[in-house]
């Protein structure tokens, strides 16, 4: 697996984090696991998702960070899902980008707009720089009961 935090911005930092990994299934699948909110809830978090832009849900990220509201904003099935994640807290951008690749896909998660001006914004992108990692690894489990 390969998960680098982007660094491209003016002075070595950024307000992204992106992440990818190669998985051993049909973008179908990894879609399903995407958009199947009893599927996503085995590897993330409970939440209502579906693939429908301007689909407002709320992702329940447990007693830690609680509720989360998001809304689809862009869907290209089976190849790209994005929504804003925590409206009204870091108010920050999941774009989820599959690529068919080798009997399999490659995920890329782009997570972005983390505010770095912020306490609240800085020590999100570095918890979740941490954390992204083992949430993917939890989706390759996931997707490997499933098969």
């Amino acid at each position: 697996m390969t998960t680098e935090n982007d660094t491209s911005a003016p002075g070595g930092t950024s307000d992204a984090i992106t992440c990818e990994k190669f998985l051993p299934h049909p973008p179908a699948a990894v879609w399903k696991a995407l958009t199947d909110p009893e599927l996503h809830a085995r590897w993330w978090a409970a939440g209502d998702v579906k693939p429908v832009v301007g689909h407002r849900f709320t992702l329940d990220m447990g007693n830690n960070f609680g509720h989360q509201s998001c809304e689809v904003t862009e869907v290209d099935a089976e190849r790209l899902l994005a929504y804003r994640f925590a409206e009204g807290t870091l108010d920050t951008t999941l774009t989820w980008t599959l690529h068919p690749e080798d009997g399999g896909t490659r995920l890329v998660l782009n997570h972005t707009g983390f505010d770095l001006d912020s306490p609240m914004g800085r020590q999100a992108l570095a918890g979740m720089g941490h954390g992204w990692p083992r949430v993917l690894d939890n989706l390759a489990t996931t997707l490997a009961g499933a098969a």
